[in-house]
C-alpha cells in the first residue's frame, strides 16, 4: 500500500484539488502505522506462550542454566518448582477445551499472585509450569515446601466457567540448587520433574523435594520399551489392589486391581509412563493376563484368611478387548482357581463402548457379562455413552469420574449432575460406584444421595496384596457398632 502512496496522492489531487491531495498523504500513512502496531500487538512475542504470555521451554531451560552457573560459588540458593494440573485429558474429556484454556490462564494468573514479581514462571507444557526462584541468601526446604503449599492451596480455588465452578488439583515437584548431584548428566529441570514424577505416583494433589533418594525416571523410546518388557516377563510389574466400600454397611464391597512398576533403580514408575510404552510394544494383553491371574490369586487367599471380599476388578483396554481368544482365557483361568465368575469384574472404559466397537470387542463383552463377570462402566461421564450401549452390553455398575465428585459436598451444581446419574442408574437397575473420594464430606454426600460404592485415596490408597489382609481386618474392626448412614431420596 506504501508503494501505492505517490500514484494515491496524485489522484486525490486530481479529483479533489489540495485539500484531499493533503488528507491522504497524512492520513493514509497514519492509519497504516496504527494498523501495524495493532498487528504487532495481537502477536504472541518470540520465545512466549500464546494463551499466557509465559516463557516457554526452550528459553526458561536457557534461563535455568544461567541461575545454576551463576549460583555455583557464591553462597546465593535457588530452588525450581515444577506444577501439573492433574487428571487435565479428563478435564478436557467432561468440559472440552475452552474450558482447559480457563483453567490454564486462572492457573497462571494465581501464580503469579503468589510468587515475586523477579521469580521467572514458565510454561513448559499444555498442563504443566515451571517456577525458578530468583537466588538468595536464605532458602531452605522447608521454606520450599511453605511456598509450594501456597501455590497448591491457590490453584485448587474453585474456577468459575459457564455458570458453574471447576475444581482441579495439582501435583508440585521441587529441587533446591544444591541438591543437584555433582557431576550428574542430567540437568537442575530435570531432577525438578523427577521429583514431580514422584509426586504424581503418590496421587493427586502431592508435594515432592527431589533428594538423594529420588531417581530420574526412565526416558521414552526404545529404552523404555525394553525395559517395561522386561519388567513384564520378570513379574516386576505387580497388581496393587485399591479398595471399594458399600454405602449402606461401610464394609469392603471389592478391590480393583492397579499396575505398579517398583523399579529397583529408578524406583516408582508411573503408570502413565509405562503403559503407554508397554501399548506401543502391544503387550497390554499380556499385561491384563498378568493382573487377571494377581487378581484370582488374591481372592483365593482372601478367602482361605476367611476375609470377605465379594469381587476383584480388572481394567481391560480396547487392544485387549480385541483378543478373539479373551472370554474363553478368563473362563479358563476362573476354572483353573474354582472360582464363579461374578467374583471378576471386567472394568471397560465409556470411551469403548462409545466409539462404535468393532465386532470382537462388542461380543467379548456381551459374552463375559452372559458368563456371569461384572461389567463395570469406567470414568462414566466422560465419554457421552448412550443408554443403548448400557443396556447392550449388560453392564452392572457404572462409575462416576472423579471430576464430578471432586469437592462435590461444596458444589450444588455438581451434585445436581451426581443426583441426576443416580436416577437414571436407578430406573435402569444398575449399581453406582462413585471414583476419587479423597474426602469424608464427599463420601458421605454420595452416600445420601443413594450411591452404592465409593472409591479413593480417602478410603485408602493403592497397595500391595500383603498389606491388603491388614487393611481388611482393620477396617473391619472400625465398623463395630457403626451406624448406618441414611439417603435422601432422589
Amino acid at each position: 500500500m506504501l508503494a501505492f502512496l505517490p500514484a494515491m496522492t496524485l489522484g486525490a489531487f486530481w479529483f479533489g484539488g489540495e485539500r484531499a491531495l493533503m488528507m491522504v498523504a497524512l492520513g493514509l500513512p497514519v492509519a497504516l502505522a496504527l494498523l501495524g502496531s495493532f498487528t504487532r500487538a495481537t502477536r504472541p512475542a518470540p520465545g512466549r506462550d500464546g494463551l499466557t504470555g509465559l516463557m516457554v521451554a526452550p528459553g526458561f531451560d536457557s534461563h535455568v542454566k544461567d541461575v545454576f552457573a551463576r549460583t555455583e560459588d557464591c553462597g546465593l540458593k535457588s530452588a525450581l518448582l515444577v506444577i501439573e494440573i492433574d487428571d487435565y485429558d479428563e478435564l478436557l474429556a467432561a468440559h472440552g477445551q475452552d474450558a482447559g484454556d480457563v483453567v490454564v490462564q486462572r492457573v497462571v494468573e494465581r501464580i503469579g499472585a503468589v510468587v515475586r514479581h523477579r521469580d521467572t514462571v514458565a510454561r513448559l507444557d499444555r498442563n504443566r509450569f515451571a517456577i525458578c526462584l530468583t537466588p538468595i541468601m536464605q532458602l531452605d526446604l522447608e521454606l520450599c515446601i511453605q511456598l509450594a503449599g501456597r501455590l497448591q492451596l491457590r490453584i485448587e480455588e474453585p474456577v468459575p466457567f459457564d455458570g458453574s465452578s471447576l475444581f482441579v488439583s495439582c501435583s508440585i515437584g521441587i529441587c533446591q540448587r544444591h541438591r543437584v548431584p555433582k557431576g550428574a548428566t542430567s540437568s537442575w529441570l530435570d531432577c525438578a520433574v523427577a521429583a514431580l514424577d514422584e509426586a504424581l505416583s503418590v496421587g493427586p494433589s502431592s508435594i515432592r523435594a527431589f533428594s538423594s533418594d529420588t531417581h530420574i525416571h526412565l526416558n521414552h523410546g526404545d529404552t523404555l520399551k525394553e525395559e517395561a518388557a522386561q519388567a513384564l516377563e520378570s513379574g516386576m510389574i505387580q497388581a496393587w489392589f485399591q479398595p471399594q466400600l458399600s454405602t449402606d454397611t461401610g464394609r469392603v464391597s471389592g478391590f480393583e486391581a492397579l499396575a505398579r512398576w517398583f523399579h529397583p533403580v529408578q524406583g516408582m514408575i508411573a503408570p502413565s509412563v509405562f503403559l503407554p510404552a508397554l501399548e506401543e510394544a502391544g503387550l497390554l494383553p499380556k499385561l491384563s493376563q498378568q493382573m487377571v491371574q494377581q487378581a484370582l490369586i488374591a481372592i483365593k487367599s482372601w478367602d482361605a484368611a476367611d476375609l470377605d471380599v465379594p469381587s476383584v476388578g480388572v481394567n481391560f483396554a480396547t487392544d485387549e478387548l480385541r483378543d478373539p481368544a479373551l472370554v474363553n482365557r478368563i473362563r479358563w483361568e476362573l476354572d483353573r482357581f474354582g472360582l464363579t465368575p461374578d467374583r471378576l469384574t471386567i472394568e471397560v472404559l465409556e470411551t469403548v463402548v462409545t466409539d462404535q466397537p468393532d465386532e470382537v470387542v462388542a461380543r467379548n463383552i456381551t459374552a463375559l457379562g452372559e458368563m456371569g463377570c461384572q461389567i463395570d462402566l469406567d470414568d462414566f461421564g466422560t465419554g457421552h455413552a448412550s443408554i443403548a450401549s448400557v443396556r447392550r452390553f449388560r453392564v452392572s455398575r457404572i462409575k462416576i469420574d472423579r471430576s464430578f465428585v471432586t469437592k462435590a459436598d461444596h458444589d450444588p451444581e455438581q451434585q445436581k449432575l451426581i443426583a441426576a446419574i443416580l436416577t437414571m442408574a436407578e430406573r435402569l437397575e444398575l449399581k453406582t460406584l462413585g471414583e476419587g473420594v479423597e474426602t469424608a464430606g464427599e463420601h458421605a454426600l454420595l452416600a445420601q444421595l443413594g450411591c452404592d460404592h465409593v472409591q479413593g485415596f480417602g478410603i485408602g490408597r493403592p497397595m500391595p496384596f500383603d498389606q491388603t489382609l491388614d487393611w481388611v481386618v482393620a477396617h473391619e474392626a472400625k465398623l463395630q457398632d457403626a451406624p448406618v448412614i441414611g439417603r435422601q431420596s432422589h
